[in-house]
């Protein structure tokens, strides 16, 4: 479904690098290293990177985002290296890279695919290393129940889910607004711990 709409429609996401990544890049919160785009669409965010020092890996699972992305790299003139491969089972990508970011993967998942994308991540990274997680975020109305996993994390999800792993700050984000539809989402920035949980 997703490879049908890159591939014939433009996608009302693909907006280009995201604000909270080219504020946090350009401030040096976020220095160069290797980096991975978990969900990279199009490759907007991978080429941003790699525009400002960063090596990039680029992964997505739907075949014509990333042939989208390829274009936009061979257009560009930077190195970026894209994939397809599943999240929650990625094979073929090995880490560890210093910097990983998802704009709107996690909250698209199954709460069990959920698990598996930590567990990824988590082959992914190594201590110290960053990631960036933007996400649709809030309690679920009683008339969103039944779908709300498939797009949106609830309240405290993003601390439960990686609080055991990572140290997390959240650096933007839109408080539940219900004139807006999705009505609110958070931006956190987390910074692998030295020693996990046994």
């Amino acid at each position: 479904m997703y490879s049908t709409w890159y591939r014939r429609f433009p996608v009302p996401w693909d907006i280009g690098p995201r604000p909270e990544l080219i504020e946090l890049v350009k401030s040096g919160r976020i220095k160069p290293c290797r980096a991975i785009d978990l969900g990279c669409g199009t490759g907007s965010n991978a080429i941003f990177l790699a525009q400002h020092g960063f090596e990039v890996t680029g992964v997505d699972f739907a075949r014509g985002a990333i042939e989208k992305a390829v274009a936009k790299r061979n257009a560009s003139g930077v190195n970026v290296e894209f994939a397809v491969g599943d999240l929650t089972d990625l094979r073929g990508v090995s880490g560890p890279f210093g910097f990983a970011l998802d704009y709107g993967v996690l909250d698209d998942l199954t709460h069990k695919d959920r698990a598996k994308y930590v567990d990824t991540l988590l082959k992914l990274t190594a201590p110290g290393s960053q990631y960036l997680l933007w996400c649709f975020e809030w309690a679920p109305r009683w008339w969103e129940r039944p779908w709300h996993q498939f797009m949106a994390l609830v309240p405290g999800e993003a601390e439960a889910r990686f609080g055991p792993y990572f140290d997390i700050d959240k650096v933007a984000g839109q408080e539940f607004d219900s004139s807006k539809y999705p009505p609110a989402f958070s931006a956190y920035l987390m910074r692998r711990r030295l020693h996990l949980p046994n």
